[in-house]
């Protein structure tokens, strides 16, 4: 008799739900599904965000968000999985967070709340029920899990920097 874990059985709600999430918001700057601007409409926001380059930046968010996202739902890689989603996350949160926590005020909250989900998966783990399990977890590896987070740190810290740069010296420009 197979014992079926609770623990287990959350941690697949969690990480499809999340990743389903993620990986529509991806979808919708990869290829405009779901009312979205696509690869065109999304380098053109990044580009108006601050971000340079704004092609590069679409395309990376894109990717953290729909990557990570049909990842974590698979539960493969899911330290990379749940790095690269809140890496992404980041970067949403600085754009919005002049604006504030709250989303109905364009603040930070929604992105904040997929970062942090995706980050606590990648750090938790998948469950049993994964493709992580099916794999031996090889990779799904404690030195994985430190690479993939310090790696999407250092990642978003730069891309966030360089935007703050940019605004703060056109700015001053003004």
């Amino acid at each position: 008799m197979v014992c079926v874990s609770r623990q287990d059985l959350g941690l697949l709600v969690l990480r499809v739900g999340t990743g389903a999430v993620l990986a529509a918001h991806g979808t919708q700057k990869l290829a405009g599904w779901f009312g979205g601007g696509g690869i065109q409409g999304t380098t053109a926001a990044m580009e108006a965000m601050g971000f340079h380059p704004p092609k590069h930046s679409a395309v990376a968010a894109g990717l953290g968000e729909a990557g990570g996202g049909v990842l974590l739902a698979l539960g493969l890689a899911t330290p990379a999985a749940g790095a690269a989603a809140a890496g992404a996350m980041a970067g949403a949160v600085a754009v919005h967070a002049p604006a504030g926590f709250f989303a109905q005020g364009g603040g930070y909250e929604y992105p904040a709340f997929l970062g942090f989900t995706a980050a606590a998966i990648g750090l938790t783990g998948p469950g049993r029920y994964s493709l992580d399990e099916v794999t031996c977890h090889v990779l799904d590896r404690p030195w994985v899990v430190a690479l993939a987070f310090a790696g999407s740190a250092l990642a978003a810290a730069a891309v966030v920097g360089k935007r703050a740069k940019g605004q703060a010296d056109q700015a001053e420009e003004e």
